[in-house]
Parts: C-alpha cells; sequence; structure tokens
C-alpha cells in the first residue's frame, strides 16, 4: 500500500468513528518510517490505543482537540530500536522479585531505554530471575522494553570460570548446562525450551585440559532441536574456525567478531551468507574486556574487528545491533561509531536496530517500522543521526505500546 494512501485510510477509519481515541500525537519531527524509506519532514506520527494509527507530514493528517500532543521538532522519531546481545547476569539483577519498582526502573533505563531501546534479547543469565524481571516489565509495575531470553548457555565441561572468579568480576553465578555430545544437547535444548525461553545459546569458550570443546554434532543437535520449536540459535564464537563451524551447523546468529583470527576469509564469509546468519559484532565489547591490557592490544583487537565487520558489511551480510557487557557505561555511541568505521552507513546501523531484529526473530508484523496498524514502539532522538551517527545515543523519548517509559530531562 502507498504511504499516502495509508494515511489517508487511517484518517478516515479515525473520523468514521465518531469519537476520539487517538491518545497521542508526535509532532513536527522527522520520521524514517524505515531504513528504506524518505524521511518524512514535519511530520504526524498518530498513536491511538498503544498501535500507530497514520503516519504522514503535517499537511495530510489532522489532529484534533483534546489529543495530547509532542513537539518534536527538530528531532527524528524512528521505530523503537533493539539490542540483540545484552545479559542480565550481573549482579544488580539478583533476585529480581525483591528489587524496588523505582530502583528497577532505574537499573532498565541506565542500561536500556534511555538509549531508545524497547526490546531486548538477553543472551545468557539466570533464566528464572530474569523472567521475573519481565514478568513485572509485562504487569506494568515497571516500565520497561520487551525482553527475550535464551536462559543458561550450553558449554563445555569447565569453561565458566570458577564461582569466586564470576563473583569477583560483578556477575551472578549463573548454573550453564554442560554438554559434551548430541544426546545431553538435545536435551539440554529441550530443558531450556520447555522452561520458556525465546531461544538457544551456545557458548564455544574453549575449557581447560582435559575437558573437550562442544563438538560439531553437538551444535547440530542444538540447532536442530531449536528449530523444531521454532527459535534461533545464538553461538559465541572465539576464532574464525568456530565461526564457520557454526555456519555449517546451521545457527541463525553469530553473537560477536572474533579479534583474535584476524581477517575472516571467503569461505567463512561465504558460508555465514549462504546460510542467512546474522552478525552481532559486539566492536566496543573487545575495547572492555581488554581495558587492562596495553593499548596496542586494545586498538590491534578493535581493528581486527572492525575489518571483520567492514568485510560482511561489503559481502551484503546481515547485522544486528548489541553492546553485550561493552561498553561499561551502557552508552552505545561509540559503537555506533566504530559501526561507521567498518564502513556501515546510518541507514544500515538503522536497520541492525530496526528492521533486522524484527525480521530475524518473527516480529516484523508488529515491530521494526513506523507504519499504521503496528505496535508503537518508537525512539525519539534529540538531533539528526545522519549528520553525526553519535545522534542515535542522544534520545529523547523512549516510546513502548504508545506509552513513555523514558524522557531525558
Amino acid at each position: 500500500m502507498r504511504p499516502a494512501l495509508a494515511v489517508l485510510l487511517a484518517v478516515v477509519s479515525l473520523a468514521g468513528q465518531g469519537r476520539q481515541t487517538t491518545t497521542l500525537a508526535l509532532v513536527g519531527g522527522t520520521v524514517y518510517a524505515s531504513p528504506a524509506a524518505d524521511p518524512i519532514r514535519d511530520s504526524v506520527v498518530l498513536i491511538r490505543d498503544g498501535r500507530i494509527a497514520a503516519v504522514g507530514d503535517r499537511r495530510s493528517i489532522q489532529i484534533t482537540g483534546g489529543v495530547e500532543t509532542i513537539d518534536c521538532a527538530g528531532r527524528t522519531i524512528t521505530a523503537g530500536f533493539w539490542n540483540s546481545h545484552v545479559h542480565f547476569f550481573e549482579r544488580k539483577w539478583t533476585n529480581a522479585a525483591a528489587i524496588p519498582a523505582p530502583e528497577l526502573e532505574q537499573q532498565l533505563q541506565e542500561m536500556l531505554t534511555r538509549y531508545g531501546f524497547t526490546s531486548a534479547f538477553d543472551l545468557a543469565s539466570q533464566w528464572t530471575n530474569t523472567r521475573l524481571i519481565r514478568d513485572r516489565i509485562e504487569a506494568g509495575e515497571v516500565p520497561g522494553p520487551r525482553i527475550r531470553s535464551t536462559g543458561e548457555a550450553l558449554v563445555a565441561p569447565g569453561a565458566v570460570p570458577a564461582d569466586p572468579v564470576i563473583r569477583a568480576l560483578g556477575y551472578m553465578v549463573t548454573r550453564n548446562l554442560e554438554v559434551t555430545d548430541a544426546a545431553q544437547a538435545t536435551a539440554a535444548t529441550v530443558k531450556l525450551l520447555d522452561a520458556g525461553v525465546d531461544g538457544i545459546k551456545v557458548h564455544l569458550q574453549p575449557p581447560p585440559a582435559p575437558h573437550q570443546p562442544i563438538p560439531m554434532t553437538a551444535i547440530e543437535a542444538a540447532v536442530a532441536a531449536a528449530h523444531r520449536a521454532g527459535k534461533p540459535v545464538f553461538v559465541h564464537p572465539n576464532s574464525a574456525a568456530d565461526v564457520l563451524a557454526a555456519a555449517r551447523a546451521g545457527v541463525d546468529v553469530i553473537a560477536h567478531t572474533t579479534p583474535a583470527s584476524g581477517p575472516w576469509d571467503g569461505a567463512t564469509l561465504s558460508a555465514m551468507k549462504e546460510r542467512r546468519i546474522a552478525l552481532i559484532p559486539t566492536l566496543m565489547a573487545w575495547k572492555t574486556l581488554l581495558r587492562h591490557e596495553r593499548v596496542s592490544i586494545q586498538a590491534s583487537s578493535v581493528a581486527n574487528a572492525i575489518a571483520q565487520l567492514r568485510a560482511w558489511t561489503v559481502y551484503g551480510g546481515t547485522t544486528l545491533f548489541g553492546t553485550d557487557l561493552g561498553p561499561a557505561d551502557y552508552d552505545p555511541a561509540d559503537e555506533y561509531e566504530l559501526m561507521a568505521q567498518a564502513g556501515m552507513t546510518v541507514r544500515q546501523i538503522l536497520a541492525a536496530l530496526t528492521t533486522a531484529p524484527a525480521e530475524r526473530f518473527g516480529a516484523s508484523r508488529q515491530l521494526g517500522k513506523v507504519e499504521p496498524g503496528l505496535a508503537a514502539d518508537l525512539t525519539v532522538l534529540n538531533g539528526d543521526p545522519s549528520a553525526d551517527v553519535r545522534a542515535l545515543a542522544a534520545v529523547r523519548y523512549t516510546i513502548r505500546d504508545g506509552k513513555i517509559i523514558y524522557r531525558s530531562n
């Protein structure tokens, strides 16, 4: 349907109802309905009952009396952002049921909603605890993003550091599921799926001797079980060889670049592209993780990761935005800048934040664009990211289901 016709039908529909049901209008901003669409300047976005009712320029949409309006002049409006790689295993999330609502809201703001994230995919945490966070949000007790989670990860025996090390790093102790073969991988995957997780995470951290890494057959078994249930599989790789093995096993998302590997070769990139794998580069995570190393080591690692993302972008691969545990202060501005250094345009970065994850995770009929009929998950930026990519992190309003869940001062 043409945009002008969609706007006209939406306005006619509102008028024909004979009553005012629109609850919010964003007025005067520049709307990017999708990363591929031309911007709509001096726009109006009408929201009714948590959904987008109409989108167009100010001349095409009449705002009647009684509608709450927000002046967005000089600002940019996009679909709500996705952070496709986070973790709820920092110690601050412990015993989520007992965290006072104002404190939980503040923590969610600091990590996600203040940066425009209306959806987040947690890639390995204590599932029962993360589910409590989600339940409190969905019950309306605490404003926050839509949360998906893999729950605990599948790991090789001995691959996770000892409990005292985990605690010293500031994390919760999580009992990940150790697997050594296909049968165990299938059983672990089914156990997680039965518990209600939204995807499966396979963590290929190499264990110390005499333990062996997760074999290819186990990765394939986890993929098969997850795909039978219609759920995606994420893999944390440590090398280009891991990336290639994961691609051949049929995983859906590679959750990191692998800077220690150097450049990814054509075979690796081809395998990823042919199997429609998505990449979450997490470029700033390497600088954060290596912050105690020499500056030259940090610079080399980040440069390698940028080169891998650049090659993937040239290949036309799908990229999803994610921060993992870096940067330490949650601000994604540096990640956006590094993605731009890797050759991604602002439109491509915006796709990684909106349409690409919505499509990858089966939510494109509800989320990912600013279009009539979709959920009113919106991010309102103070400035213009086409002029400065770091503007993607300068958020004025975060709106979920038509409700403002964050506003800057």
